[in-house]
């Protein structure tokens, strides 16, 4: 679909869709991905603990049947989470399906709908966070443009239709050039900011798609903040459905 010149948009809700679809429409084409990730866990008092994971994706194709992407986040480090590992099946027009791996069990155990806002191994990112941010399951409101940082940024609203949401709505910083996520604050369900996510560090694979070195999200209620580190992106490495099935969860290695 074509793109519509931001200036020839009539209302605020309208623009802010606009700039949502085409945020989405540049990420189009990755197909699969796999990257090594480190998250660093930080109390209030500033104590630190690490898990180091990778993390797989394979694009959807919302023509066939829905489906939207998939992904996987397998644990390597601390030992006592080895071999844990969180599948995700998200759906544009529905709630995304989820599943934790708990090897010390040996069981699958699906993540309930009302539970999506629960801290995702004890880090500052719900469940929610890291389900794929599909541009209909939200609303949007433009609200103006400003600097951020050393870029130039569209600032606009979102606000999540899940029921379940932990978030009232977010605030979300897209530079104007590259149309990358460049800083996002969330509201809890009282319209209280509860968090800031800010990412750094993008690098450019394929010549198309921007990814972050870095996220930092604070959660400003707490005191405590989660550090995603990002290394070593691979894409188009061959990856289908079958190694994001729920069966696939038991044979990871």
């Amino acid at each position: 679909p074509m793109v519509v010149p931001t200036a020839l948009a009539a209302t605020p809700e309208e623009r802010g869709l606009e700039i949502a679809q085409e945020v989405d429409r540049r990420d189009h084409g990755f197909i699969d991905q796999e990257a090594d990730a480190r998250m660093v866990l930080r109390n209030r008092q500033g104590e630190e603990s690490v898990r180091v994971m990778r993390v797989r994706s394979l694009e959807g194709d919302n023509a066939d049947s829905g489906a939207g992407d998939r992904g996987l986040i397998i644990f390597d480090e601390p030992k006592d989470v080895a071999g844990t590992a969180l599948l995700t099946h998200s759906f544009p027009k529905k709630q995304d399906d989820q599943w934790l791996y708990l090897p010390s069990l040996k069981r699958v155990k699906r993540i309930a709908s009302r539970n999506k806002s629960g801290p995702f191994m004890g880090s500052e990112f719900s469940y929610e966070d890291l389900s794929n941010q599909d541009v209909s399951k939200y609303s949007y409101k433009y609200l103006r443009e400003e600097a951020c940082g050393e870029l130039q940024c569209f600032v606009m609203e979102r606000y999540p239709k899940d029921k379940f949401s932990g978030y009232q709505r977010q605030v979300v910083y897209i530079d104007t050039v590259e149309y990358r996520p460049i800083k996002a604050q969330y509201y809890d369900r009282r319209n209280e900011l509860l968090k800031t996510l800010t990412t750094a560090d993008w690098t450019h694979h394929l010549d198309k798609f921007w990814r972050p070195g870095s996220m930092l999200m604070i959660n400003h209620q707490t005191g405590k903040s989660t550090t995603f580190g990002w290394s070593n992106f691979r894409f188009r490495t061959g990856y289908n459905k079958s190694d994001f099935d729920k069966g696939a969860l038991k044979r990871i290695r």
